[in-house]
């Protein structure tokens, strides 16, 4: 997690964490940039509520499902693409080849849940996001880049920033 820079976060409510969610999305879909969103957490710290609410944020208006074996989700908004990743169950870098999976996370906005599977195979352009449990509701996030800059982080994290 040593990126040039990082912010901390901290959401209390399931709420609260998709809201943070909008927040990313919106900032993403304004940018106009491609960027690959890392989500990177336990069993049950909330990467799917976070993928929710950045869709809803980028401007996704159908419902908003883990992938889980589906393995990727397409979502088109305003003629771009979101395309949203679980790749929990691939264990090998040759499965990303089959899925195209370099194709949907380079020059595009994806979101790749449980990304630390294959840290070395996402680009430059990447936001990690680090989810801890702190209780039954709370979350720890962490931001953290070598493409975007800390005032950027801070400008994504909103009202839910910490300790910066």
């Amino acid at each position: 997690m040593n990126h040039k820079a990082q912010v901390q976060l901290e959401t209390h409510t399931v709420e609260d964490t998709q809201q943070f969610g909008q927040l990313l999305g919106k900032w993403v879909k304004q940018s106009g940039d491609p960027l690959c969103i890392a989500l990177i957490g336990n069993l049950g710290t909330g990467k799917t509520h976070l993928s929710q609410g950045i869709a809803k944020g980028f401007g996704v208006t159908e419902e908003i499902t883990s992938p889980t074996f589906a393995i990727m989700n397409t979502y088109d908004v305003d003629r771009t693409h979101l395309y949203h990743f679980d790749v929990y169950r691939l264990d090998d870098i040759s499965e990303l080849e089959n899925i195209g999976f370099y194709e949907y996370t380079e020059d595009c906005v994806s979101i790749v849940e449980w990304a630390d599977k294959f840290s070395d195979e996402l680009p430059d352009e990447t936001l990690w996001i680090y989810l801890t449990r702190i209780d039954d509701t709370s979350r720890s996030i962490t931001l953290s880049s070598d493409y975007l800059t800390k005032d950027d982080l801070v400008d994504i994290g909103g009202p839910y920033v910490v300790g910066n």
